[in-house]
């Protein structure tokens, strides 16, 4: 176990990672938790709110992400200090992202349907770190030779081919495969080259005129909905809660 740490951890520089991940997971699970005391009523914990302004947790996180980011560039990435640093942004960015639908509503949707936006987010940046912590980097550049990696022009090359793919999984409506296609590039592969969601802009612009890929594409996009959308839909309500309205 000793030498795995040492050779998968401390030996690649990986420590300030997994402090930073596991303060995230933590963070945001102990928000959850206090969130949905509070909304039941239970516990000692209250909304702060000094002279009747409610100051969401993401305001704390927004500190905590400061002060760790600028001490992680100024105190470099070993020692005691990155660890800090990794500890604070992780906690900074747990509490950030876990309303990441009220930033983006601009409107405190935390406890709607809107709301558990907030709850994929914070799994999708979860299983990115993970997929860096487990030795994987973003565009698919992992696993080179040193030949490779002296070859700038082949390197630059599987760089934009693997961006080009996580594009056109954006484009063809699929935004969390492209996120993680950008590290995993068989997945955006894939993504990009099956259809396009009906409301996706490659959909718009390519099956326009093609009545029979639209057809294909709206059985498709009905049948994976009417698969997952369900279970997706209750593991999120069973992580932040479910929805007021």
């Amino acid at each position: 176990m000793g030498d795995w740490w040492y050779r998968n951890i401390l030996e690649p520089g990986k420590l300030p990672l997994l402090l930073a991940l596991t303060a995230f997971v933590v963070t945001f699970v102990a928000t959850r938790v206090i969130t949905r005391m509070i909304r039941a009523g239970k516990g000692p914990f209250r909304n702060v709110t000094p002279g009747g302004l409610h100051v969401h947790h993401c305001v704390p996180g927004v500190i905590l992400m400061t002060v760790g980011g600028f001490t992680a560039i100024a105190g470099g990435r070993t020692g005691w200090g990155s660890w800090v640093a990794a500890v604070l942004f992780g906690m900074g960015t747990g509490l950030v992202l876990d309303e990441f639908a009220l930033i983006l509503h601009l409107s405190d949707v935390y406890w709607s349907k809107e709301g558990t936006l907030s709850v994929e987010v914070v799994v999708m940046t979860s299983a990115l770190a993970g997929l860096l912590l487990c030795g994987f980097l973003p565009l698919g550049v992992d696993g080179l030779t040193e030949g490779q990696l002296e070859n700038r022009l082949f390197l630059v090359l599987t760089v934009l081919f693997n961006l080009l793919l996580a594009v056109m999984a954006l484009f063809k409506g699929k935004p969390r495969l492209a996120v993680l296609g950008v590290v995993v590039p068989l997945i955006a592969l894939i993504a990009a080259v099956r259809l396009a969601r009906p409301a996706s802009p490659w959909a718009r612009r390519f099956y326009g005129r093609r009545p029979r890929a639209r057809a294909r594409t709206l059985r498709r996009a009905y049948r994976h909905d009417r698969r997952w959308s369900g279970l997706e839909r209750r593991i999120g309500y069973l992580i932040g809660g479910a929805p007021s309205r």
